[in-house]
């Protein structure tokens, strides 16, 4: 969501030094991983609300513009560990809320009620959402990726090369 290794090292720690001075306010246990999912997506919308004023203010000063264009070009290596390049790059331009689901069920292997907690959203409408991410990227990757089984039998995609 950050897309910035350092930033979301930060939002982990504050994550985890919030649920320490909060747990006496968690009321059901069992959902734990979704609670501090939830302070971690506050916590991620306030950074990216932070860099949105911070770029407002170097449009202002021309000066501070690289900077702020180079912190958002940081890509997250953890994040992109999980799947190919080419899979990776189409979950990318996935709009955030069908990347969110996405990312919250295939990989992070939350449920549909979990993942309601942390968007604050109904269940119903995270399978919606879902099922609307996966059409989308689904046809994203049939435009943009070649998929072949490589030497161990992986299904694997490679970017399609632009036809002559």
């Amino acid at each position: 969501m950050l897309r910035d290794a350092a930033a979301a090292d930060d939002v982990v720690q504050e994550t985890f030094i919030r649920a320490q001075a909060n747990v006496e306010g968690l009321r059901e246990p069992a959902k734990v991983l979704g609670w501090l999912l939830r302070i971690a997506h506050n916590l991620c919308i306030d950074v990216l609300r932070a860099r949105q004023a911070a770029r407002i203010d170097a449009e202002a000063d021309p000066e501070l513009a690289p900077a702020a264009r180079v912190e958002a070009s940081v890509q997250s290596d953890l994040e992109r560990a999980e799947m190919s390049a080419c899979v990776r790059d189409q979950v990318e331009r996935l709009p955030e809320t069908d990347r969110w689901a996405i990312l919250l069920y295939d990989i992070a292997g939350l449920s549909h009620a979990e993942i309601a907690g942390v968007l604050d959203i109904e269940a119903g409408a995270v399978k919606v959402r879902l099922h609307h991410a996966r059409a989308k990227l689904r046809a994203m990757l049939e435009d943009a990726c070649a998929f072949e089984h490589d030497e161990r039998n992986v299904l694997v995609c490679e970017p399609k090369r632009p036809e002559r």
